[in-house]
């Protein structure tokens, strides 16, 4: 990610609750762990789900 921009998100607390338990099964900060659930997301069908 050579450039990167800032944003603001709510979240409900149940979700955020849910992505802060996965991030710290993967090892991962949450925002890295939100990226990732974005770039799998977005990724064209059959990627994979390894962080880059």
């Amino acid at each position: 990610m050579d450039e990167t921009a800032r944003i603001t998100l709510r979240l409900p607390k149940d979700l955020h609750e849910r992505l802060v338990e996965e991030a710290r099964s993967g090892r991962r900060s949450l925002n890295s762990e939100i990226v990732h659930l974005l770039e799998v997301a977005l990724s064209p069908a059959g990627g994979d789900d390894q962080s880059p």
